[in-house]
Parts: C-alpha cells; sequence; structure tokens
C-alpha cells in the first residue's frame, strides 16, 4: 500500500500545482511608457501609468511618476496606451451564421461543443481587446455562460470579464427555433408569462448566476412576419422590479416603436437594436436615461451572408432602415452604447461595429472610442473600468498610432493587461 499511496500523493500534488499555476499572478507593479495615453476621455502625451497589484496605482506626465523598487518598466514608443474595451452586446456561444445557422447552433450542436467553441470566442475577444463584455444570452445553452464566466475569473482559460444574461425571457410562443407544430424544441431562451411565471422565471436565472436580465420586448410571432410587441407593459414593469430588487439591470431586445416604448417606460438599462426607432421614442428614451446599442453590424453581416455586397447592389430594406434609424437617434441625442451583437459574425472582430458607426453612420472616432470606454463603463454601471486613474482596474491595451483619429489603429492590439497582468505582448 505504501508505494501505492506514495504515487497518490505525488500525482495529486503534481495536480495542485498545476492548478495553482493556471492564474496568473500579478506583479508587485507596472510602468507603462507608451507615446500617449488616452485616459478614456482625452488624450495625452508624455504620460505614463503606473500600476500595483491589480489596480491602477498613478497616471500622469512620466516624469512625475515614481516607480517603486522591482518595478517593471515596459517602455512602449509609438504606441497609445488606453482603457482595456467593452463589448456591449456578445454572444460567446453563437457562432457566425453563414458557418451554422441559428436553428441548427440551438438544435443540432451539443452543449459541450457549443462551451468548447466559446473557450476560444473568450481568449479571441481578449486578444481584440476587450477586456469587459456584455455576453446578452446563451441562444438554447441554459446556464453555461455561467460556468464560462467562472472559469475565466479563476484563471482556468483566458477571457473577458463577463456580464452574462443566461437564458434570457421570451413571451410564450413567441421566439424559436419554429418547427412543426407537432413537435416541441428546446427553445433559445426561457418562456414566461403573467406575474407567477415572469416573477420566478427573473428569481430563477438570478440565483443560477445572471448578471443581466435580458427581455424579448418584440419578436417576430410567425416567420415571415414583421416583429410585433410580446410581453404587455405590465409585464415588463414586473421584470424590471423583480430584477431591480436583486440589484440587477435589464436590457431589452426591441427593433419596434411599441415594443422599444413599453421597455423604455418599465425602466431598461438598455435597449438593444432599436432598428424601427422613431424620433418620439428616442426622445422617450433619452428623457428617461434609457440607451440605444444600436449594434449595426449584425444586420450588415446578415445581410452580406444573404449576398449583399456595398458598391454592387442597392442597399437592402433592414440596412436602409438602419440608417434611418440612426439618423433620428443621434438627432435625438439619445446616449448610445457600442456592442456589435459579435457572434452573428467571428468573434474577435469585435472592432467591426466600432469602425461601422464611424465609417457608415458619421460619429467621430473620438466618439466611438469614448462609448468602447468610459461611456460604456458608465451605462453598464461598471465604475471600476473603462477609465485610466488611480484606483481603478489595470485593464489596458496599447495600439499603434491615434485611435481617436483613426478606429482602425484599435485593430492593431500589441499589448493587453487584465488585471495588472501581461496576457498579450506582441512587438
Amino acid at each position: 500500500m505504501r508505494p501505492f499511496l506514495l504515487v497518490s500523493l505525488l500525482w495529486a500534488g503534481s495536480v495542485t500545482v498545476v492548478a495553482q499555476s493556471s492564474a496568473p499572478v500579478a506583479p508587485s507593479s507596472l510602468l507603462l511608457r507608451p507615446a500617449a495615453v488616452f485616459d478614456g476621455e482625452t488624450l495625452h502625451t508624455g504620460w505614463a501609468v503606473l500600476t500595483e497589484g491589480n489596480t491602477i496605482k498613478a497616471v500622469g506626465p512620466v516624469t512625475q511618476l515614481q516607480a517603486p523598487a522591482g518595478t517593471r518598466t515596459l517602455e512602449l514608443p509609438g504606441l497609445t496606451l488606453l482603457p482595456g474595451l467593452i463589448e456591449g452586446h456578445s454572444h460567446l456561444l453563437l457562432h457566425p451564421y453563414n458557418e451554422t445557422s441559428w436553428n441548427d447552433q440551438v438544435l443540432l450542436e451539443s452543449e459541450a461543443l457549443r462551451v468548447a467553441r466559446a473557450t476560444v470566442h473568450a481568449r479571441q475577444t481578449l486578444e481584440a481587446g476587450f477586456t469587459t463584455a456584455r455576453d446578452l444570452g446563451t441562444e438554447g445553452a441554459g446556464y453555461a455562460d455561467v460556468g464560462l464566466k467562472q472559469a475565466i475569473d479563476q484563471g482556468l482559460i483566458p477571457g473577458p470579464r463577463l456580464l452574462v444574461a443566461t437564458r434570457a425571457l421570451v413571451a410564450t410562443g413567441s421566439y424559436g427555433p419554429k418547427l412543426s407544430v407537432d413537435v416541441d424544441v428546446p427553445q433559445g431562451a426561457q418562456e414566461a408569462d403573467g406575474t407567477d411565471g415572469i416573477i420566478r422565471a427573473v428569481r430563477e436565472q438570478i440565483g443560477k448566476g445572471a448578471d443581466i436580465i435580458k427581455v424579448y420586448a418584440d419578436y417576430r410571432w410567425g416567420p415571415n412576419e414583421p416583429s410585433r410587441p410580446t410581453f404587455t407593459q405590465e409585464e415588463l414593469n414586473l421584470i424590471v422590479q423583480t430584477a431591480r430588487s436583486a440589484g440587477r439591470p435589464v436590457v431589452a431586445h426591441a427593433s419596434t416603436p411599441e415594443g422599444m416604448r413599453r421597455a423604455t417606460l418599465a425602466g431598461v438599462q438598455t435597449i438593444e437594436h432599436g432598428d424601427a426607432g422613431t424620433l418620439d421614442v428616442f426622445r422617450l428614451m433619452k428623457q428617461r436615461g434609457v440607451a440605444l446599442c444600436p449594434t449595426v453590424a449584425a444586420g450588415d453581416a446578415i445581410s452580406r451572408y444573404r449576398g449583399w455586397q456595398p458598391g454592387t447592389a442597392p442597399e437592402p430594406e433592414r440596412i436602409r432602415q438602419k440608417r434611418e434609424s440612426m439618423r433620428l437617434a443621434l438627432q435625438s441625442g439619445v446616449e448610445l452604447a457600442v456592442g456589435g451583437d459579435v457572434g452573428v459574425f467571428q468573434h474577435g472582430d469585435n472592432l467591426r461595429e466600432a469602425e461601422q458607426l464611424v465609417q457608415n453612420y458619421h460619429l467621430s472616432p473620438l466618439q466611438v472610442l469614448r462609448g468602447l470606454t468610459a461611456t460604456n463603463a458608465r451605462l453598464f454601471q461598471l465604475p471600476d473600468r473603462g477609465r485610466l486613474q488611480p484606483g481603478l482596474l489595470a485593464d489596458l491595451i496599447a495600439v499603434p498610432g491615434n485611435p481617436t483619429q483613426d478606429i482602425k489603429a484599435l485593430r492593431q492590439v500589441r499589448l493587453v493587461v487584465k488585471g495588472g497582468v501581461i496576457v498579450k505582448e506582441k512587438p
């Protein structure tokens, strides 16, 4: 028994060592000396950032920062240092629809396969410079996003800090997949109706680990129908009240004026998509402090999957409609969150949303860069990130050039630091 016991102890010890070494340990401090620092609002040349553990210790002119003994200094000539980017709308458990349709992902792909693929998506997201992501629904994969978040937090896999919405809420009969009426198939979200059903579903999702409650305020009742409102005003009010009492915000998928109006009156944090929004409803959102996450990249990607190529054919109706709704949104002054609905298109290509907002919707690079950092952090109630200032999380990235003037500079991420730990360093 003694040799067996010795081997068992050695084996157990080796497992412990591996488990402990899987989580990177932050150095005592880092001094990062770039050409410029974008602090979430303004660009400063000749500045540097000092981190200590997992937080920022000091930010300011390089001549004024005193690094303690043992600090590692990173010289970043020609680079701009900025806060880690925040993805406003992602689905790590989905992959592009031109690879596999949404229906087939929900019905035919096992949860194990989807989780394995999602671990790759998480790494791709982080390496693209996005150190935080709102993941707004597992689309039929249950509570797999909670486990994914735990694996990232425990250092088992690389990935961004996640805010997860788990299953999301839909009115019975309004979502999909929809097959024969004789066959009950797994749905891409949790069905809930009425007072008791809604309260139970919201509480269940929160109890299972949801940071956010997502509700579909409108959707297509039939496969070839336009979107229509699903939940009543009273039901939406109840969803928000139940979630708010547990300290969780609610976000609403809504593309119709009435669905957007009801969700706004209920008090959601953001409205996702807003494709057919009117000036009146955008003004109501501004008045009520509800932000719009327009997800322009998703509609563009789907239109391309269906054969549209910009410049070679007339714009599809959904693109034309999005241009008009965005024109009205900007006219109204409603605040914009930046998030692309990534998962519809390739993870790691998260910047696609920001680029299109600049190229096709006439936002300035500075406005979009603020959106990806300080504005998203404020809108999503994340006061510990999105800016470079003492006491906040040491989540930083470095890119060449000046991203306040050229948003495409964010494509060339040379350095990613998450919680004071270097997770990507590229010459």
